[in-house]
């Protein structure tokens, strides 16, 4: 009887210890959140987080679409994408007076065209595209991406693998909308890519700013965090925001239709919410902070590193990347066709 009571006893402890374990899971770009915040925020919550990682919204975008429904919690799509996704059914809204941080977020990244009163997203990061040189190797003056066609630079040049962002600035280069669906200007990026196409060295969207750091590379058009830690590790590098104007992006937190552990998201943002945590993320990947109390804590390091706090005025003559509907497959075939 006594043995029996005992293992009635252990099974009931098991059964609790079950009903404590509590996860979130997390599908988000790489390098964006230090490992060091996620195992904080485990610590403080005892919420176990299986985080997932893609490299651009099209991937993201395949990955839950491609999944069963409940897989993911929580995802953090470009502007963009996340219209697509709401036109797709695959969000669900967001209770904003759960999150008693979202105070602190900057109005400015507030209620854009995308997710105009911000029902199904809530901005965590800005970013931008920057020209990066290594001026240990190039001396010449670079202020437009038309200065990237020179033959001299022939395998010295590594791009972020995204295609919208690199038909875009192709398009830019160009004089046309960086959203354009015309097929005749859409054909001339499409030539104007295969011209840079000999000095293209890499695609790369998890790490490009390796190739220019172990010299690899000379030349980058890079996310602008990843410019910013380029030139903390190589002084010799040079960040250009060139004359036709940068690509912006704002990427956001969203809980996916079908989530099985919204409380648990809910904590999460509001975690990376807080001034404190958001400053330990944007020391180590330094993106366009967009959280107002975090702008208080930052020292010179961040605020006087301008590939990292880009300058208003960068802003004002940027482009953001919109829904193109159906003419996505006209950047499909160009992206197939020049890589």
């Amino acid at each position: 009887m006594r043995k029996l009571l005992i293992i009635t006893f252990l099974l009931f402890l098991t059964g609790c210890s079950r009903e404590e374990t509590k996860e979130l899971n997390v599908l988000n770009w790489s390098s964006y959140i230090p490992d060091s915040v996620i195992q904080a925020f485990e610590k403080e919550t005892n919420i176990k987080v299986n985080y997932g990682t893609y490299s651009s919204n099209e991937e993201c975008l395949a990955k839950i679409s491609n999944t069963k429904l409940g897989t993911y919690d929580l995802v953090f799509p470009s502007d963009y994408m996340v219209e697509i996704m709401i036109s797709r059914d695959l969000l669900q809204p967001i209770d904003r007076f759960r999150l008693t941080n979202f105070q602190n977020l900057n109005p400015v990244y507030l209620n854009l065209d995308y997710d105009p009163k911000n029902e199904y997203s809530i901005p965590f990061i800005a970013a931008s595209t920057v020209i990066s040189v290594n001026r240990e190797f190039i001396q010449d003056e670079i202020t437009s991406y038309n200065d990237l066609l020179n033959p001299k630079y022939e395998n010295e040049i590594v791009l972020i693998e995204d295609q919208r962002i690199i038909i875009g600035l192709a398009l830019l280069a160009n004089g046309f909308d960086m959203n354009s669906t015309d097929e005749r200007e859409l054909e001339i990026a499409k030539n104007w890519l295969l011209k840079l196409k000999p000095n293209i060295k890499a695609y790369d969207s998890d790490s490009p700013k390796n190739f220019l750091i172990t010299k690899e590379a000379a030349i980058g058009i890079l996310w602008n965090a990843e410019a910013a830690l380029a030139k903390m590790e190589n002084p010799n590098i040079e960040n250009i925001f060139p004359e036709e104007g940068i690509a912006l992006s704002i990427d956001n937190f969203t809980l996916l239709k079908g989530a099985k552990n919204v409380d648990e998201a809910y904590q999460f943002i509001d975690y990376i919410l807080r001034e404190d945590v958001m400053k330990e993320i944007i020391l180590s990947y330094p993106y366009k902070n967009v959280n107002l109390k975090t702008e208080e804590l930052l020292d010179s390091s961040y605020l006087e590193n301008e590939a990292a706090n880009f300058s208003d005025s960068y802003i004002a003559k940027g482009k953001f990347v919109k829904n193109i509907g159906s003419s996505i497959k006209l950047y499909d075939r160009i992206w197939a066709f020049i890589k």
